[in-house]
């Protein structure tokens, strides 16, 4: 475990470098204070310099600004370029990496550079003036440059660590998003649960309570009836919620456990291939139903299957509800080469329901819902010659179709 130390708020690091550099401009101040021009007046300048040095990381303009100043004061003495003038390399490097904006360190660069003409100025020598001036110029601009690459350095990780903490936070806002929309779905399919399977089973307990006494046979045969459908939806319920309660929506790989739901045999999708069990139910609830269809069935994702398959449920549902007992039902499937289309058609002539008819609470929205989901359209409502009829077109993947859902 790494225990970061600081001092007044800095890293204790950051801290001792910063008092090492003071001391060794204060060093240079001392060590050339007799034989220096200006003697203790300009040592006392030098460490005016290195006391400001002492911010640089905090207030780099700032900092360079004192500094600069002291230096035209230095220059102003005709004092010359000295050893502790070492503490202006160091104040325009940490302007040009520290400052908040880099028109400050720019603005240094322009100072030292006429600070470097004037010091030359001032060099005591043989060499030319303006050989000396390229001399310092070169080393000031050097600094400036590290400083800058520095900077840029700096600037490009704190980039690629804003990127990546963008991305996980997309990435969970993903995860979140598909965990919801997973949620939503098993929503939808507990309400279908629900709903089909108590509507079978009220109608089919009020049918028993009718025939109790006229028909025993009739009565006993309901009565198994809504056992079935009841022990089936219960078990249903029990899959889907038993996804509900998995401790953690992510799998080992890191994906949505709604990618798995296919392929783990207890959370298994319905299918088209269990629409003659669904068609047997509701023939053993009373409807004389009739399957036909249509064209070579194409291959379908899982959602547009569910979709298929309880729009079919719904129809059925809706015509035991209202047609009654005995009613006659006709469900097509029609293959074509762009969309699906599903035709559930009543003819209204069952028996008079016992008691009024359960609502199918959100049926008729929920399928339009699925439908809208694969850009269908779905029409339901009642036929001319009697009876309700409901007629859903799904287009295939390969199509790109526009939602419209129409009540007829």
């Amino acid at each position: 475990m790494t225990v970061n130390r600081t001092i007044l708020g800095r890293p204790l690091r950051s801290v001792a470098f910063d008092v090492f550099v003071v001391a060794m401009v204060m060093l240079f101040g001392l060590v050339t204070a007799v034989s220096q021009p200006g003697g203790w007046r300009a040592t006392l300048v030098g460490a005016a310099m290195a006391v400001a040095l002492l911010f640089r990381r905090s207030h780099p303009s700032a900092v360079a600004a004192v500094v600069a100043a002291l230096g035209l004061v230095q220059l102003a003495a005709g004092w010359g370029p000295l050893a502790f003038d070492v503490a202006v390399l160091v104040a325009l490097y940490s302007v040009v990496k520290y400052a908040d904006r880099l028109r400050d360190g720019i603005l240094a660069g322009v100072g030292a550079g006429v600070g470097v003409v004037l010091a030359a100025l001032q060099t005591r020598g043989d060499v030319a003036w303006w050989a000396t001036a390229i001399y310092f110029g070169l080393v000031t601009g050097a600094v400036w440059l590290v400083g800058l690459n520095v900077r840029t350095r700096h600037l490009y990780v704190l980039s690629l660590e804003e990127r990546a903490a963008t991305l996980e936070r997309e990435r969970e806002a993903e995860a979140r998003a598909a965990v919801a929309g997973e949620r939503t779905r098993i929503a939808r399919e507990l309400h279908d649960v629900v709903a089909h399977g108590m509507a079978v089973m009220i109608v089919q307990a009020d049918g028993a309570r009718f025939m109790l006494d006229r028909d025993p046979e009739t009565a006993r045969q309901a009565m198994k009836v809504v056992g079935d459908t009841g022990r089936q939806a219960l078990e249903e319920m029990r899959r889907l919620v038993g996804v509900l309660r998995e401790p953690s929506p992510f799998d080992a790989a890191g994906e949505p456990d709604g990618a798995g739901v296919a392929a783990d045999p207890a959370h298994r999708r319905l299918a088209l291939t269990e629409l003659p069990t669904l068609l047997d139910r509701f023939r053993a609830a009373g409807l004389r139903a009739r399957h036909t269809v249509t064209g070579q069935p194409p291959p379908m994702p899982p959602g547009l299957e569910l979709t298929v398959y309880r729009v079919v449920q719904e129809g059925l549902t809706n015509a035991l509800k209202h047609a009654g007992v005995g009613a006659r039902v006709e469900v097509t499937l029609v293959h074509a080469d762009d969309a699906v289309v599903v035709r559930v058609v009543d003819d209204g002539r069952g028996q008079t329901p016992v008691a009024p008819a359960p609502s199918g609470g959100h049926g008729l929205v929920g399928m339009r819902e699925r439908v809208g989901v694969y850009d269908g359209s779905l029409t339901a409502g009642p036929r001319l010659a009697g009876g309700w009829q409901v007629e859903a077109r799904l287009p295939l993947p390969s199509t790109s179709g526009a939602t419209e859902v129409a009540a007829a």
